[in-house]
């Protein structure tokens, strides 16, 4: 994303994002982050996979379920290369298997994430829900995060460095308003639960308003505060340079149709942690109440140790 406040300029950014250039057959090519430094968003190599895959099925089908790993962790600056392979096209369902890569510094392509996808034609079916939606406050009740990452930036004062000060002020086109305290807004251990609310910083119109869209906008927005919730138990943080961590793998389930420039609650637990790694689990709810999506997580989470 680039570095302005402007909710259009941000969506625009994203849908630039994470659409996918096709190369060649079943290659396709996802541009990076403007301005990017660091590692990738690990969102950013889902959500750009999922496209890649969405792109090869032309039939009506949509994403019903994705799992991926998470390999090595990818480059800021580079694009990455997604390779499609078809394995799968039935008449209600259909597979795709997706290779992300990048070059690595010898100009050599390096896996950095294997994803598949499943695909199914919309039918009508046998129908229950039983996840009922938390009880939580609304979002228009609760202070924008960005308003809250400010406030804390001051309050650390130089006890950041600059590079953590920069992520914590970054604009971001996912809008999120927290109704707990997250990892990085508390030192106090508490239980392996949050519940945030969220959805894209403007109306998606037009041409770029699909499904395949709103549901690559999610999956982006689902590597959000979901690792963090294994980290609350502890009373660390990432941001504060106590931890050392990186996604291992994701599973998404889209359950429905849901619209990413609406409020969607994502409600998160971690129920273990050890060895070194952090498991984690996802429900997100539409304002109505029904699950649109449910997600898991496990993560690599070490306490940083002081240097001597």
């Amino acid at each position: 994303m680039t570095d302005t406040t402007d909710p259009e300029e941000l969506l625009t950014s994203l849908i630039r994002l994470l659409t996918v250039e096709k190369r060649a057959a079943d290659v396709y090519a996802g541009p990076p982050q403007a301005d990017g430094v660091g590692r990738v968003f690990g969102g950013q190599v889902l959500a750009q996979a999922l496209q890649a895959a969405q792109a090869s099925v032309t039939d009506g089908k949509r994403a019903h379920s994705l799992h991926a790993y998470f390999l090595r962790g990818g480059r800021e600056g580079a694009p990455i290369e997604y390779r499609i392979a078809r394995d799968f096209d039935g008449r209600s369902f259909a597979n795709r298997r997706v290779v992300a890569s990048q070059e690595d510094e010898h100009g050599m392509p390096v896996p950095i994430l294997n994803l598949t996808a499943s695909f199914q034609r919309p039918e009508e079916g046998l129908e229950h829900n039983d996840a009922p939606m938390p009880d939580v406050p609304h979002p228009d009740d609760l202070r924008p995060d960005m308003e809250q990452r400010r406030a804390l930036v001051e309050a650390w004062g130089d006890r950041l460095g600059e590079s953590q000060r920069r992520l914590m002020l970054r604009p971001r086109p996912i809008e999120m308003r927290t109704c707990d305290a997250l990892h990085w807004m508390s030192r106090e251990p508490r239980p392996p639960r949050a519940h945030t609310w969220f959805r894209v910083c403007a109306p998606i119109t037009g041409a770029d308003d699909t499904p395949e869209l709103h549901r690559a906008i999610i999956t982006y927005a689902s590597d959000y505060t979901l690792l963090g919730t294994s980290a609350l138990p502890h009373g660390l943080s990432w941001m504060r340079g106590e931890l050392v961590g990186a996604s291992l793998d994701h599973a998404i389930w889209f359950h429905r149709d849901a619209r990413a420039d609406e409020w969607l609650l994502y409600a998160t637990d971690a129920p273990w942690s050890g060895g070194g790694r952090g498991f984690n689990r996802g429900r997100i709810f539409n304002q109505a109440g029904e699950l649109v999506a449910s997600v898991a997580q496990e993560g690599m989470m070490r306490k940083r140790l002081a240097r001597p």
